[in-house]
């Protein structure tokens, strides 16, 4: 899987969370849109620092974090509220549920879609096998993941109904 389709696929699956937490069907797609475009910004980022097989330095970290604000940034031209949830999803996709993010904000001070994107995101990292720092997970492996971080990474409701809906819904599994 490649990058375009592992954000289209993160879309997709952050979509289908927001429509069974209950989004409405018009929000649950500018979280599809948002999610697929939070990463826009990673092609701003030396390939050098993204494909190295090495664990990063701290000053090759400080660089990797600031692809949020660039997609943010790049995404500010887009009105609206499709805009701002963009923006948004950009900029915080990597915080914390305890406030151990890039911008240490935790995540229950933002808006609940970005932790549902985060999870999504986290999730098709761990199960894809493009990444020349680690091998793919199996999936029970990443649900298995998600699970012990709920709570701290991860919003523990939010942690849940994800683990649920790759579990029970056959229609999911068609996505990977």
């Amino acid at each position: 899987m490649n990058i375009i389709n592992e954000n289209k696929t993160v879309g997709l699956l952050a979509e289908i969370v927001a429509l069974k937490r209950g989004y409405a069907p018009v929000k649950a797609q500018q979280i599809r849109i948002a999610a697929a475009l939070h990463d826009i910004d990673k092609s701003a980022i030396d390939n050098r620092i993204l494909d190295s097989p090495n664990k990063l330095t701290p000053e090759e970290f400080q660089i990797v974090k600031t692809h949020t604000a660039i997609g943010a940034g790049i995404l500010a031209d887009i009105q609206g509220e499709l805009g701002y949830v963009a923006q948004m999803t950009a900029l915080y996709h990597h915080e914390n549920e305890s406030g151990t993010g890039y911008w240490r904000v935790p995540a229950r001070y933002l808006p609940e879609y970005i932790s549902i994107v985060s999870i999504c995101d986290v999730f098709i990292a761990l199960i894809t096998s493009n990444r020349p720092y680690k091998d793919a997970w199996l999936i029970h492996d990443a649900l298995a993941y998600i699970q012990a971080q709920a709570g701290t990474v991860f919003n523990a409701e939010l942690a849940e109904l994800f683990v649920s809906l790759i579990q029970s819904d056959s229609r999911i599994a068609n996505i990977f």
